[in-house]
């Protein structure tokens, strides 16, 4: 997972995103209970927060970077970044790319083999790489369910996603559908959708 990986499919997603009618960001984001705008915000929050991870020469190991939150409203997503809502879907996606710019520099830049705190595992720059690329892949599936548009991230990236973070998904299925089983999006032939879903940013051995 590289900083190259992430670029290349935060701007696939900003490319498809940003030919949704205007109007229907505020419906919501696929079979979540968060708005389009919301999932959007959320989705430019994580990539900002995993490049936080990175920033400090000691990166914390047992909490997250101290920045203020706040929740837009009750059942919202909890925020450190929000777009001005007078900038408009233009605005929103401008603050995606510009977080999931952030993110690239710092797995590009963070020495390698630094760790950095996260719940599912303290992760290196590789693993928060591939951690923005899961909620980029998976976000951006819920934005086009709920914007009418059709979402097909590359194959190849999706396979190296579930490699460094779901060692336990299927691997008798394509990587796309297995990654949105892994996630809870969707059910496949034998496997019921998973209700609850983790995964695991340690780095592998």
């Amino acid at each position: 997972m590289t900083a190259d990986d992430l670029l290349r499919v935060v701007h696939l997603a900003v490319d498809l995103l940003a030919g949704a009618p205007a109007g229907a960001w505020e419906g919501r984001a696929g079979s979540l209970e968060w708005t389009c705008r919301e999932t959007a915000d959320h989705l430019a929050d994580d990539l900002f927060a995993y490049a936080a991870q990175l920033g400090p020469r000691r990166p914390p190991l047992t909490d997250y970077v101290p920045f203020a939150v706040s929740v837009r409203r009750e059942g919202a997503p909890v925020e450190t970044i929000r777009t001005r809502p007078e900038a408009g879907p233009e605005g929103l996606l401008q603050v995606v790319e510009a977080c999931g710019a952030l993110l690239a520099a710092m797995v590009r830049t963070a020495p390698p083999d630094v760790l950095a705190h996260h719940g599912f595992g303290d992760a290196d720059p590789e693993g928060f790489a591939a951690m923005g690329l899961v909620e980029t892949l998976v976000h951006t599936y819920d934005l086009a369910e709920g914007l009418g548009l059709t979402w097909e991230p590359p194959a190849d990236v999706c396979a190296r996603v579930l490699d460094r973070l779901f060692p336990d998904a299927p691997g008798d299925v394509e990587p796309w559908p297995a990654l949105l089983w892994a996630t809870g999006r969707a059910e496949l032939p034998g496997r019921p959708r998973l209700t609850e879903w983790r995964w695991y940013s340690a780095p592998r051995d």
